[in-house]
């Protein structure tokens, strides 16, 4: 994350850039930018994600912790179209200028370490990562990863919203960045934070999210 964008969303956010202890609790919140929406065939041009210090019950808010954050764009050896482009602004240049592909993977797994995943319509980024780490590093991740666009459908089943724009509407957050996946990392962990007080007394573990998200998938097979 450069260390314009840093400041920029410090001011936004008041956020502390503080390390994470040893004894936290730690999810990492994900975001991706690719050159399509077709996750089995599209290519991953960057993935970014920051990591929450989570505390011991329900009453202990998530915290976003700045300072533990990720950001890579893979290198490509054919660029996005320009439309492409115009949308996430990764350029040309920068495209072809990336981290080579199996590096960039593996400092991700490094970062997010055994850490739960959390992002908005996850399995659009999970197919993406998965499919690269499987032809980059041989092996896909084992981390549990968590959709918050369930989360908020069964918090707030009063709000007629469905993409990431309308949620940040209807809860006033500003991004700086739209579309730049570290940008997008801190509107999406932001996110989780306005949920909180209608997911803190279904228990606030990982545990008790994933049986929170679960209804959602429940009420639509119904």
């Amino acid at each position: 994350m450069s260390a314009t964008l840093l400041a920029s969303v410090r001011s936004w956010w008041g956020l502390q850039e503080t390390g994470l202890s040893s004894d936290a609790d730690r999810w990492v919140v994900v975001d991706v930018e690719t050159s399509g929406l077709d996750a089995k065939n599209d290519r991953l041009l960057a993935i970014a994600a920051i990591g929450l210090r989570v505390g011991s019950g329900p009453a202990s808010r998530p915290e976003i912790v700045l300072g533990d954050s990720f950001e890579v764009v893979l290198r490509q050896v054919a660029v996005s179209d320009r439309d492409n482009i115009l949308l996430h602004g990764i350029g040309e240049q920068r495209q072809r200028d990336g981290v080579d592909p199996a590096t960039a993977l593996q400092s991700f797994v490094d970062f997010i370490g055994q850490a739960p995943l959390l992002a908005f319509h996850s399995a659009f980024d999970e197919t993406l990562i998965d499919r690269h780490c499987r032809r980059h590093l041989g092996h896909r991740l084992l981390n549990p990863w968590l959709d918050l666009a369930d989360l908020c459908a069964v918090t707030y089943e009063e709000v007629r919203a469905r993409s990431l724009d309308d949620w940040m509407a209807h809860f006033g957050i500003r991004c700086p960045a739209r579309h730049q996946a570290s940008a997008d990392t801190l509107a999406t962990a932001e996110l989780l934070l306005r949920l909180w007080p209608r997911i803190a007394p279904e228990g606030g573990r990982w545990r008790d999210l994933v049986r929170l998200a679960g209804r959602r998938r429940w009420l639509a097979e119904r």
